[in-house]
C-alpha cells in the first residue's frame, strides 16, 4: 500500500472523528479543501468540491453551529445528530479513500469512518446530557464551544497533517474510555 493510500485513509478517520462533533463541519471542510486543491477526493466523490456542494454545506454547517447554542433544542440535535455522525463518517472516509478496490474502501469506510463518527458523537451526547443535568443546560454552550472547536481542530488537522489527526483521535478515544472507566465506578 502506498504511502498516498495510507495519508489518506489517516484524512478520513480524522475527518470521520470529527463528524462525532459537528456533522455538517468537517464535511464543509472537505468541500474547501477538494475545491482548492489541497486534498485529492476519490473519483466518485468529486462533486463535493462544486460550488454548490460547497455553499449548501456551509449553509448546513452554520446552522448547525448555531442551532446547537439554543438550550433544549441541542439535547434534541444530538438524537438525531448519532445517526447522521454515522453517515457522514461513512461519506468523509469513503470519499477521500484513494487507490483502493472500492469493496475495501467501503468496508473501510462503514467500519472505520461511521465507527468512529459513532463514537465520538455518544461522547459528545453524554457530555451534554451531563451538563444538563448538573447545569440546567446553562453549561452546555461551554460544551458546545469546546466541541466547535475540536471539530474544527480535529478537521484542520486532517486535512494538513494527516498523521497528528490520527495521534489526536487515539488520544481523545484513551481519554474518553479512561473517563468511562473512572466515571461508571
Amino acid at each position: 500500500m502506498e504511502i498516498q493510500t495510507v495519508l489518506s485513509i489517516f484524512l478520513g478517520l480524522g475527518l470521520a472523528a470529527s463528524s462525532g462533533f459537528r456533522v455538517f463541519l468537517p464535511l464543509f471542510a472537505m468541500s474547501l479543501a477538494s475545491h482548492f486543491n489541497i486534498i485529492p477526493l476519490n473519483e466518485s466523490w468529486v462533486w463535493i468540491g462544486g460550488l454548490p456542494a460547497m455553499i449548501t454545506l456551509g449553509i448546513a454547517m452554520f446552522s448547525e453551529i448555531l442551532a446547537y447554542y439554543i438550550p433544549f433544542v441541542d439535547n434534541a440535535l444530538d438524537l438525531i445528530a448519532t445517526p447522521l455522525a454515522a453517515v457522514a463518517g461513512t461519506v468523509v472516509m469513503a470519499s477521500t479513500i484513494i487507490h483502493l478496490d472500492p469493496m475495501f474502501t467501503w468496508g473501510l469506510a462503514i467500519i472505520a469512518g461511521g465507527g468512529t463518527a459513532t463514537v465520538m458523537q455518544g461522547m459528545t451526547s453524554v457530555t451534554r446530557l451531563a451538563s444538563s443535568v448538573k447545569t440546567g443546560g446553562f453549561g452546555n454552550s461551554v460544551v458546545t464551544t469546546a466541541e466547535t472547536g475540536t471539530a474544527i481542530t480535529l478537521s484542520s488537522l486532517a486535512i494538513f497533517l494527516p498523521v497528528l489527526a490520527l495521534i489526536a483521535v487515539v488520544i481523545i478515544f484513551v481519554i474518553g474510555f479512561w473517563l468511562y472507566r473512572k466515571f461508571r465506578k
